[in-house]
């Protein structure tokens, strides 16, 4: 059975002490979930405070990206080996990486292999854009993009894929539960092909754009769906535990 999991990614927001005072004020909620998989990733500064905060809790820690090299000439880079030890996840290939700092689907798969090598779990994000979608590209990008990030790599066994439609994303514009769900099907049968039937069944596909504690239930009840990657919402301690308690009374 496949463990849900519902990931905060709170992006550029927070100093270090409004990071400590945000985790502290939804930690007890998230702490009494369970069944599920509750995950937070705060920025690089944040960190290690998360880490001491959250040690003896059953919430997780992840960062919001790395370098694919260990170490070197990379100035404001962030290296596996320097997260490995402090988190257990990393979001790699997310959309305003795509965007803004032009990270390709090269760079991803360097970045996922590096990831495993050094510990660390991925959550490969991947999504079309508003015209990709209304010009029925849907299923190009998304089995292209996923089969460029993951090339050359051997299924690992644990391993998240979070499908975030560009146009979703921040927007307040949803995709639909069933939208989301024959996509996020059409990544589980890609991923068969490319490592075995079984891995289709086994890796956790989020989804990700505009999730709230009140659409939770419409994404969260589909069959290939297994939790959120969750912005915005996750800045917000009750919504994001109404998130998490949510997916915990589905199962």
């Amino acid at each position: 059975m496949r463990i849900p999991l519902i990931a905060g990614n709170w992006k550029m927001n927070t100093t270090v002490d409004e990071a400590v005072r945000l985790m502290k004020e939804m930690l007890p909620g998230l702490d009494a979930i369970d069944n599920i998989e509750k995950l937070v990733c705060p920025p690089f500064v944040s960190l290690h405070s998360m880490h001491e905060i959250l040690k003896d809790s059953s919430v997780k820690l992840g960062a919001q990206n790395l370098h694919y090299m260990e170490k070197g000439a990379y100035t404001g880079e962030i290296s596996p080996i320097m997260l490995a030890g402090i988190c257990e996840y990393v979001i790699i290939g997310h959309s305003e990486r795509r965007q803004y700092f032009g990270d390709t689907n090269e760079v991803v798969n360097k970045k996922i292999q590096a990831a495993f090598d050094a510990g660390l779990k991925p959550i490969l994000c991947i999504g079309e854009s508003l015209e990709e979608n209304e010009t029925g590209k849907t299923k190009e990008v998304v089995t292209g993009q996923l089969r460029q990030s993951l090339a050359g790599i051997d299924y690992p066994g644990s391993f998240v894929i979070a499908y975030e439609p560009v146009w979703a994303i921040g927007t307040g514009k949803a995709a639909t539960g069933m939208q989301a769900n024959n996509t996020i099907g059409l990544v589980r049968r890609t991923i068969a092909d490319l490592w075995s039937a079984g891995s289709g069944d086994d890796v956790r596909i989020l989804y990700g754009g505009s999730v709230t504690a009140a659409n939770t239930i419409e994404f969260l009840s589909q069959p290939d769906i297994d939790g959120a990657l969750v912005g915005g919402a996750s800045l917000k301690p009750d919504e994001f535990v109404s998130i998490a308690r949510q997916t915990a009374e589905i199962i």
